[in-house]
């Protein structure tokens, strides 16, 4: 027979309301600062250790063109969390679910590739923000604390304040219609893709042509009259693989290889 006691709520209350991991981009950024990250394309909980213990801010994941699954951003977030680092990764597309699985794990900064248009901003600032800036689906997962982070409303807040969208200028269509995308609220540093912008130019593998520098030099003169910034001036990443195939060039050259 069930019981006819009355049902009362747990009056339980998390030890630390707040426990947001803070966003050490954005607080370098709003200093006039440059954060100090790691660039992977490749996964290793090893080096995240590494630029965990030696103080860097971030670490950057290239989910475009690296190997990846929903495990592995878990994993990394995780990681990055535990050693006091913001987890950055640049998503695959432009897919609001593909880009809400990356956020409902805790990545706090994505790189989008390939934005052209403004209706493309938009639609990104709509799967990356909360209400009232976007309207990012609700989940009371690990990203809002699984509810113990305090009331919702303020957790959905500080998300929002915390959370970085970097698009991808990669095309010769993102810089002509460059003065619309910047006119979408909730995008305050954008990156480019000089190879793909060459390509797009029909300069194929000429990064450094004439035209698709003035064509670049252009469109960060426009971005930074409309008070944005280039995520080269908001973060500087060591890459990995290229500091690695440096190390063994060196390590060869002195052993006369």
């Amino acid at each position: 027979m069930l019981s006819s006691v009355e049902y009362v709520a747990p009056t339980w209350r998390p030890v630390k309301e707040n426990t947001m991991p803070t966003n050490k981009i954005i607080e370098k950024m709003r200093r006039g600062e440059r954060a100090l990250g790691l660039d992977l394309n490749f996964y290793s909980d090893e080096l995240i250790e590494v630029a965990g213990l030696m103080g860097l801010d971030y670490v950057h994941y290239d989910g475009q063109h690296g190997p990846i699954t929903p495990e592995t951003i878990d994993r990394f977030c995780r990681m990055c969390d535990g050693y006091g680092l913001t987890p950055s990764m640049r998503v695959p597309d432009h897919q609001p679910g593909n880009i809400l699985n990356y956020l409902d794990r805790g990545i706090r900064s994505i790189t989008v590739p390939i934005t052209e248009t403004k209706e493309q901003a938009k639609s990104l600032v709509r799967s990356c923000f909360f209400a009232p800036t976007g309207f990012r689906s609700f989940t009371g997962q690990r990203i809002l604390r699984y509810g113990l982070g305090g009331d919702f409303k303020t957790v959905m807040e500080d998300t929002n304040a915390s959370f970085l969208l970097v698009p991808q200028l990669e095309t010769i269509t993102a810089y002509n219609n460059l003065d619309e995308i910047l006119t979408v609220n909730g995008i305050e540093v954008f990156a480019g893709g000089p190879n793909d912008l060459a390509q797009s130019m029909g300069h194929v593998g000429e990064p450094d042509h004439p035209d698709c520098l003035r064509v670049t030099a252009d469109g960060e003169a426009k971005i930074h009259a409309a008070g944005k910034k280039l995520a080269s001036e908001v973060m500087l990443g060591l890459n990995t693989t290229g500091s690695i195939q440096a190390d063994i060039a060196a390590f060869l050259k002195e052993n006369g290889r």
